[in-house]
């Protein structure tokens, strides 16, 4: 009886609690909605991984294979060449783009506030805000046989006679790897800037008075004190190893470098759209999200074992 009457208490509670915050529960529900129609009915879809689905059938009607397009998944030479460039470039971009923004970070930081802060800032984010067609484009041009990094080259001596470097296979991991990092660097920034602004000053006094000097402070308070931001990146950069950027190689991908741009989003697409073989696509696409997951569990439990404690 007792038990009951809590239970009835915190129910009128928390729907009393509920009724105060309906304004804000409104808001919500616009997200919510969003969520359930983008990202749980979709779910649904997953279904025709082990099916034998084509355009005219429904998802009810297409014939049950289990396994099959995993197997052949499996055996398809082309889907693990893919898989071979997706993670030879996301490990470059692991190695670039993660210190990168730390390192930019930290300077703007210490740059004192101002015009030319401001300045810095806004050039580092402005990248981010344009397309990987424009971008991919100016990419072109730049590494087209007369374009600019060709001049400089020859300006420098270091080459005869121009190329188009993005004909060039060898180089392709390189260039998308660098090309991500001048594109994302800027915006990855904006976490570490905001943690660094919520730094205590006080600790930078103290340390000044013990004699510390810039690069002491750096090592011994502005890192250990946005080490969480840095884990908590680190695990969603690890997770995403096998997502690799559809738009940038759709732009950046020709026929001469194709055997090292084709990457698994890529090429799931082209199995997918190009060549209507959807069952194989979504099952490719399943594949993946469950490796990600599991990259994001080991991530989580590396972070966990260093700081004691887990980030997400």
């Amino acid at each position: 009886m007792k038990k009951e009457k809590s239970l009835q208490k915190r129910i009128g509670l928390w729907v009393k609690e509920y009724i105060k915050q309906f304004p804000l529960q409104l808001m919500v529900l616009p997200g919510i909605l969003f969520m359930i129609i983008f990202s749980y009915i979709p779910i649904y879809g997953l279904s025709i991984a082990f099916k034998n689905y084509t355009v005219v059938s429904t998802m009810r009607s297409a014939a049950w294979v289990g396994f099959e397009n995993f197997e052949i998944i499996l055996k398809d030479r082309y889907f693990w060449d893919s898989v071979t460039n997706t993670l030879a470039i996301s490990f470059l971009k692991l190695l670039f783009g993660f210190i990168t923004p730390i390192l930019l970070a930290v300077m703007i930081y210490e740059i004192k506030d101002g015009p030319f802060k401001r300045i810095v800032q806004t050039i580092s984010y402005l990248p981010h805000f344009l397309s990987w067609i424009v971008l991919g484009g100016m990419l072109i041009s730049w590494m087209s046989t007369n374009g600019m990094f060709n001049q400089i080259l020859m300006g420098l001596g270091m080459i005869e006679e121009g190329k188009n470097i993005l004909l060039d296979a060898d180089k392709y991991w390189w260039i998308a790897s660098l090309s991500d990092v001048w594109k994302e660097a800027g915006w990855g920034t904006i976490l570490y800037l905001a943690t660094m602004a919520g730094i205590d000053p006080t600790y930078y006094e103290a340390a000044r008075i013990d004699g510390a000097s810039r690069f002491r402070q750096i090592i011994s308070i502005t890192l250990p004190l946005i080490k969480t931001i840095i884990c908590l990146n680190f695990i969603l950069t690890i997770s995403g190893l096998l997502n690799s950027n559809l738009d940038q190689t759709l732009v950046l991908m020709n026929t001469q470098n194709q055997e090292t741009a084709e990457v698994i989003n890529s090429y799931v697409y082209r199995m997918g759209l190009a060549q209507g073989d959807f069952s194989y696509a979504t099952a490719a696409g399943l594949g993946v999200s469950i490796v990600s997951v599991v990259l994001l569990v080991l991530a989580n439990l590396l972070t966990k074992k260093l700081n004691d404690r887990s980030v997400l």
